[in-house]
C-alpha cells in the first residue's frame, strides 16, 4: 500500500509539471514539459549517484582502511538480501549518512567523520541498516525522481512568475494574477507531495533497518544523538539532497523549515522504534 502511495505521488508530481508546462504554450508546452521530465529524470537516473557524493566531496573507502565499517556493512547487505554496496567517507565534521544509487547492484552508502566519531559501533549498525533498507527498496532512485520534478516545478513556476509579472497572456484569455497565483502555489504543492513520499518512505527504512541489526534501539539511539549534534554542527549544502539524509542534515531554527521538512518527526521515529522493541520481547535496555 505504501509502494502504491509512493508512484501515486509521484504521478501527481509529474502531472503538475505538466500542468504549470501547458501555461507556456497550450499542448505543446505540456508535451515539451514532459519530455524535459523525462530527459532530465535519465541523467538523474544515470548519475545521481556521481553527482551527490561529487557534491559532498566523498571518497570511497578501501576495506583495509576500515575494516569493521565493511564488515558492518558486508553483514548487513547479506541480512538484507542486497550486494555489498560501496563504502564512502565524507570529510565533515556534522554526523549524518546517506545512501544513493538507481538500484542494488549500484548503490554507495556515504558517512561523515562526524558520524564515525560520535555514534558506538551498534548505533552506526542501526544507521548503516536504515541506508540498507532505502537501498533495497530503491528509495534512492525514487527520491531522485521526486527531487528532479519538484526542481523543475520550481524553475518553471519562476519562470512563469515573471511571465505573470511583465508578460501578456490576453491572447489566451489567461489573467495575470491568476498566472502569479499558481507560480506561488505550484512550488508549495511540489514540495509538500515530495514531503509526503520521504516521510512515508523514512518510516519503512526505519522499520526495515531496526530488523536487520536486530534492536530497534540501536538506530532509535543513533537518531537521538545525530538530532542533537546536527543542530549543533549543520552540514549547509544544497537543500535538494536533505531527504537523502538519515537526519535533516541542516540548521532547522527557522519554524517555517520545520513544517515542510522532508524528515518525519524525529520524535516520532524514536517512538515507532521503541514499540518496535517492546513488542518483539527483546528485553533491550537504553
Amino acid at each position: 500500500m505504501n509502494h502504491l502511495k509512493t508512484f501515486f505521488l509521484l504521478a501527481i508530481l509529474t502531472l503538475l509539471l505538466i500542468w504549470i508546462g501547458g501555461f507556456f504554450g497550450g499542448r505543446n508546452g505540456a508535451l515539451i514539459a514532459f519530455i524535459f521530465t523525462l530527459c532530465m529524470n535519465s541523467v538523474f537516473y544515470f548519475f545521481s549517484d556521481r553527482i551527490v557524493l561529487n557534491m559532498y566531496r566523498a571518497e570511497e573507502i578501501p576495506p583495509e582502511e576500515l575494516p569493521w565499517l565493511h564488515n558492518i556493512v558486508e553483514d548487513l547487505a547479506q541480512r538484507i538480501g542486497i550486494p555489498k554496496p560501496r563504502v564512502y567517507l565524507i570529510p565533515h565534521p556534522s554526523p549524518n549518512a546517506f545512501a544513493t544509487g538507481r538500484s542494488p547492484s549500484c548503490a554507495a552508502v556515504a558517512v561523515t567523520q562526524g558520524l564515525l566519531r560520535l555514534l558506538s559501533p551498534e548505533e552506526i549498525k542501526g544507521v548503516i541498516g536504515h541506508e540498507l533498507s532505502h537501498i533495497k527498496h530503491r528509495d534512492t532512485l525514487i527520491q531522485t525522481v521526486a527531487v528532479s520534478v519538484a526542481g523543475a516545478i520550481s524553475m518553471l513556476a519562476y519562470w512563469l512568475r515573471w511571465r505573470a509579472i511583465f508578460g501578456d497572456d490576453d491572447e489566451r484569455g489567461v489573467s495575470p494574477f491568476f498566472l502569479l497565483v499558481v507560480s506561488i502555489l505550484a512550488p508549495i504543492a511540489a514540495l509538500i507531495v515530495q514531503m509526503s513520499i520521504s516521510r512515508t518512505r523514512e518510516y519503512l527504512a526505519d522499520e526495515g533497518g531496526a530488523r536487520a541489526c536486530g534492536n530497534p534501539l540501536y538506530l532509535a539511539n543513533a537518531l537521538r544523538k545525530l538530532t542533537s549534534y546536527t543542530q549543533r554542527i549543520p552540514l549547509e549544502s544544497n537543500p535538494s539532497t536533505a531527504p537523502l539524509f538519515i537526519v535533516h542534515p541542516f540548521s532547522s531554527e527557522d519554524w517555517i523549515a520545520n513544517l515542510f521538512s522532508t524528515h518525519p518527526p524525529i520524535e516520532e521515529r524514536i517512538r515507532r522504534l521503541e514499540l518496535m522493541a517492546r513488542e518483539e520481547g527483546g528485553g533491550y535496555v537504553f
